[in-house]
C-alpha cells in the first residue's frame, strides 16, 4: 500500500484527492492546505490527517508519495522538499515558472531515482494517444505543418483576479493554457529549434496575457502554429485541438475524436481506409476504476502509482524532464515576444519606395 499525501485543495487538488482516495493500492495518509475550513470538513467526514504546515507534514508523516496541486509559483520549493525526503512526486502543471529551479529539481529527482510526473493529462486522452500511434506508424507520411489550438472561458471581464491570472503566481494563459498544446507537440515531434512571431496579448487581464500566438520551427523544415485564448466565451469549457498536415493526408484531433484523411491507406492500420476516417475517444479509451471529470485524470494517477510499484524513476511519459521541455519552449516564446516584430514595415519596402517616403537621406 502506497502512503500518499495531497497538497493544495483547490479544484484540481480536491479532484486528485477524490480519485487517488478511491485507488485500491493507495492510502491517503495526509492532506495539506492553508484553508482551515476545507481541512476541518475533510477530517470530520474522512478522518484523514490534516496539516496547514507543509514542512511539518513532511517531517511527521511517513509518506511514499505526494501530489502537489498548489499555485504554480510554489511548485519548485515543495517538489524539492519532498524529493529531499525521498518521496515520489506528482506535480500539477505547469511544472515551474523558473527554468533554473526546474532543472535543479529534475536533476535531484533523477539522482535519487524517484518517480516524478507532471499533470499533462492530455497525454492520457484516447484521441491524442491515437494521434501518437498514427504518427509513429508514419500513416500521413512526412509531416509539413501543425496547428495547435486551445480556447476557453477563463478570464471574461477586467475585474477580479486569482493566482492563475497573476503572472508571478500562475504564469497566465501561456503557462496555464498554451502549455497543453505545446506539451502535445513536444510529445509528437520533439523540441523545436526556435520560435518566431510570438505574441502575448492582454484582453481583460491587467497583469498577464490572455491570448498567445507563435510559430515553432523544427530542424527538418516543418513548422507549427500556436493559437490560444482563454478569454473566449464562445466555448463552454477548455477545448484543445491538434491538426497535423502530411504528404499523405491530415490528422485532426480533440478530446472527443480523431479525424484522419488518407490519400493512400496501404500503410495504415485497421480500420483506417483511404479518404476520411473518424474514431471516437470512447472507443479508444481503456476503462478506469474511478471516473471524475474524465478518464484521463484517473488514468494518469494510476500510471503514477504503477511507476512507483515498478520502480521506474523518471522513465515515464510525463516526467519532470519531459515537462521541462515544454517550459523551455515557453521561455523561448517569452523572449521572442519581448523582442517584438523581427521585420518592420519600412525594412520591407523596396529601395525606391523608401526614397519616396524619406527613409534615405543624402544622395549617392
Amino acid at each position: 500500500m502506497i502512503r500518499l499525501a495531497v497538497v493544495g485543495l483547490g479544484k484540481m487538488g480536491l479532484s486528485h484527492y477524490a480519485m487517488i482516495n478511491a485507488h485500491p493500492r493507495v492510502q491517503v495518509a495526509a492532506i495539506c492546505d492553508s484553508t482551515g475550513y476545507v481541512l476541518d470538513v475533510l477530517n470530520k467526514y474522512t478522518g484523514v490527517k490534516t496539516y496547514t504546515d507543509f514542512n511539518a507534514m513532511l517531517n511527521e508523516g511517513e509518506l511514499d508519495a505526494i501530489i502537489i496541486a498548489t499555485p504554480s509559483s510554489m511548485h519548485a520549493k515543495m517538489v524539492k522538499a519532498a524529493l529531499e525526503k525521498n518521496i515520489h512526486v506528482f506535480c500539477e502543471k505547469p511544472f515551474t515558472l523558473d527554468n533554473k529551479e526546474g532543472e535543479e529539481v529534475t536533476a535531484l529527482a533523477n539522482a535519487k531515482g524517484l518517480v516524478n510526473q507532471v499533470g499533462y493529462h492530455y497525454r492520457f486522452v484516447g484521441a491524442f494517444q491515437e494521434v501518437k500511434r498514427l504518427l509513429d506508424a508514419n500513416v500521413i507520411g512526412d509531416v509539413t505543418h501543425m496547428l495547435a489550438e486551445a480556447y476557453g472561458p477563463v478570464v471574461l471581464k477586467p475585474k477580479g483576479s486569482t493566482w492563475r491570472t497573476q503572472r508571478s503566481e500562475g504564469g497566465g494563459c501561456l503557462y496555464d493554457y498554451a502549455a497543453h498544446p505545446l506539451n502535445l507537440l513536444n510529445w509528437y515531434f520533439g523540441a523545436p529549434r526556435g520560435v518566431g512571431g510570438s505574441v502575448l496579448n492582454k484582453i481583460f487581464s491587467a497583469d498577464t496575457d490572455d491570448e498567445v500566438f507563435s510559430t515553432l520551427y523544427y530542424e527538418d523544415g516543418k513548422s507549427a502554429q500556436i493559437s490560444v485564448n482563454w478569454s473566449d466565451e464562445s466555448y463552454r469549457k477548455m477545448s484543445t485541438k491538434i491538426t497535423i498536415f502530411g504528404k499523405n493526408g491530415r490528422i485532426c484531433a480533440d478530446r472527443q475524436e480523431v479525424q484522419v484523411y488518407l490519400r493512400d491507406a496501404s500503410a495504415a492500420p485497421a480500420p483506417y481506409k483511404a479518404g476520411w476516417n473518424v474514431r471516437y475517444t470512447t472507443e479508444l479509451t481503456d476503462p478506469v476504476d474511478f471516473y471524475l471529470r474524465g478518464e484521463e485524470y484517473s488514468a494518469q494517477l494510476d500510471y503514477f502509482v504503477r511507476c512507483i510499484e515498478e520502480k521506474r524513476g523518471g522513465d515515464n511519459v510525463n516526467s519532470f524532464e519531459s515537462a521541462m521541455g515544454t517550459d523551455r519552449v515557453i521561455s523561448m516564446m517569452i523572449a521572442d515576444a519581448e523582442k517584438g516584430p523581427s521585420v518592420m514595415a519600412e525594412d520591407a519596402l523596396p529601395e525606391v519606395q523608401k526614397r519616396k517616403k524619406g527613409f534615405f537621406f543624402g544622395g549617392r
